[in-house]
């Protein structure tokens, strides 16, 4: 009896630590998300960042050599993304634009027209997850997104608090937090390529400057299973009021 009583509690104790664990931990989440909002510019100016559209220049490693390229991009909320680009690869000028629009989903590579089916359509809504969360930060206080602490790592020499984000479609990443400034300073993620190969993607966000006081990482340093992939700088960007429906329209 005295055994199965000694059993008992300390089951009962197991679990009232484990609770408390779980309970210091959502505290600890909860913390860094505010901290890194707090140094974005505070959720008053974050909440106007509905819409933005921004420009970027940079180079893409492709076959083993870096091909420059210039990019657009334009968000709606979570649901509505249009990103387009033109490069130069051995020689050939290459243009692509990938549109996402709630359910629906386009992509055009110079003359070839895809409709995103379900697989991919998913595929490129967690790569606009990886490139907007770290921007917007507010969705992470929704209650569809689940956020844990992760642990502490060193980016660029500092300290650095991360946190594992799942979003509302399960794909998990880790984002981390500058423990100083409480900045959004780098993205640990496994991605696809749109041929569907998988690859564990590092991704640094540095070069904050301030627009329209938020501050957003202008420079963004990529490594794919260790090697470089893509290194690219922000050169313009601008905070809408509202976006023409027309641009996330399928692409023509």
């Amino acid at each position: 009896m005295k055994r199965s009583i000694g059993a008992l509690l300390s089951a009962l104790l197991v679990l009232a630590l484990g609770a408390r664990a779980r309970a210091e931990g959502e505290h600890d989440a909860k913390a860094i998300v505010d901290k890194g909002i707090k140094s974005l510019g505070g959720e008053e100016k974050l909440a106007q960042l509905k819409a933005a559209t921004w420009k970027s220049k940079g180079t893409v490693n492709l076959g083993g050599s870096d091909s420059p390229f210039t990019a657009e991009g334009t968000m709606q909320g979570l649901d509505k993304y249009r990103g387009q680009f033109e490069g130069e690869f051995m020689g050939n000028k290459i243009q692509g634009v990938v549109v996402l629009n709630g359910d629906k989903g386009w992509a055009k590579f110079g003359d070839m027209d895809v409709e995103l089916d379900k697989d991919r359509l998913a595929n490129e809504k967690h790569n606009m997850h990886l490139q907007l969360i770290p921007m917007l930060l507010l969705p992470l206080k929704d209650k569809a997104f689940k956020v844990e602490a992760a642990g502490e790592d060193k980016v660029g020499g500092k300290p650095a608090l991360g946190l594992k984000v799942t979003p509302p479609d399960g794909k998990e990443f880790k984002l981390y937090f500058d423990k100083d400034s409480g900045l959004p300073v780098k993205v640990v993620a496994k991605v696809k390529d749109f041929m569907g190969q998988e690859h564990d993607q590092e991704t640094l966000l540095t070069d904050y400057k301030d627009f329209h006081g938020i501050k957003k990482a202008t420079k963004i340093q990529s490594n794919r299973n260790g090697q470089k992939f893509l290194e690219q700088q922000t050169t313009e960007f601008k905070i809408l009021d509202k976006v023409d429906p027309n641009t996330f329209a399928q692409p023509k």
